[in-house]
């Protein structure tokens, strides 16, 4: 009993001394306030709560911070690696302790434990699951003069998707939407691998993505399909509508009736020995000609 109130009062003690700006001695054992869900900072993952077995970990430097800047997540608490003691874990402490977010400093193998892996650059943080958009989102958060929709049809590597998110949301696409099944969610390990986009851009979790094409057909947004057999070359479609780009899984590519479904079929020219490029690489080789293309006809328009 008696460690116990012990333990009580260092829990006010810590929490005191973090809400008033003090600094605190990191610890192992040592929280700013204790482990519980934290949501009324977090308007967009308000009463998302979880139990032991759906919580989610996602680690690294700017996936956590981006996480934290989005707020699409409630968070239990964040794992800050004892011996780091940099201005960037710093920076995340303080936006941990504004919002309200606990904060455990433990030891790099505990990190590598709740991680999967030595890749966590010592953060680690203990969220709700990422919230998936409605496709009806993604087409309503238009961000420029045409929307611009990437839609996965089945990409299976998690390192690929979370590279896919990271240049579509730099290109400035609405939204992406990926499968329910057979193909990556959004995990620890993409939301590390796009550098936190996945916590910023919209992202719509399909059933059915054959579907899905006819779905945006029905709303005027043009589907362009990425595929090796398409006997127009990327760059020599005018991108300056409301589309989609539609890109296949590893290996196979576009599926036969996702691909009969599309309005155009564009292909990479491939000069050398390899048929194929990785579809995070194909993904930036399209979206940034649509962005070229769409600057080049805000500019025109601009100067008439």
């Amino acid at each position: 009993m008696n460690r116990r109130k012990r333990a009580d009062g260092m829990w006010k003690r810590v929490c005191i001394a973090s809400a008033v700006g003090a600094k605190v001695a990191p610890s192992s054992s040592m929280v700013f306030c204790p482990g519980r869900m934290i949501d009324a900072a977090f308007p967009q993952a308000a009463g998302k709560h979880y139990t032991d077995h759906s919580m989610n970990y996602i680690y690294g430097l700017n996936a956590v911070s981006e996480a934290i800047k989005a707020r699409g997540r409630a968070f239990q608490w964040v794992g800050l690696a004892k011996e780091r003691h940099d201005l960037r874990l710093q920076r995340i402490i303080e936006e941990c302790r504004r919002l309200g977010v606990p904060v455990r400093f433990l030891q790099r193998t505990e990190l590598d434990r709740l991680a999967g892996n030595a890749a966590h650059q010592g953060v680690v943080a203990v969220t709700s699951a990422k919230q998936y958009s409605d496709l009806d989102d993604l087409i309503d958060a238009k961000r420029g003069a045409h929307s611009l929709i990437v839609v996965l049809d089945g990409v299976e590597d998690p390192h690929n998707l979370g590279a896919v998110l990271r240049t579509a949301d730099a290109a400035g696409a609405d939204g992406v939407v990926i499968p329910e099944r057979r193909a990556a969610a959004v995990t620890g390990v993409v939301t590390k691998t796009s550098a936190g986009a996945s916590e910023h851009l919209p992202i719509a979790r399909v059933t059915n993505i054959a579907r899905t094409v006819e779905e945006l057909k029905e709303k005027k947004i043009w589907v362009v399909g990425l595929d090796e057999r398409g006997a127009q070359t990327y760059d020599t479609l005018g991108y300056n509508m409301d589309c989609a780009i539609v890109l296949g899984a590893e290996g196979r590519g576009v599926h036969d009736l996702v691909r009969k479904k599309c309005d155009f079929l564009v292909s990479i020219p491939m000069l050398g020995k390899v048929s194929s490029l990785n579809v995070s690489v194909a993904a930036g080789i399209v979206l940034y000609e649509i962005v070229r293309q769409r600057r080049k006809n805000a500019t025109s328009q601009e100067s008439e």
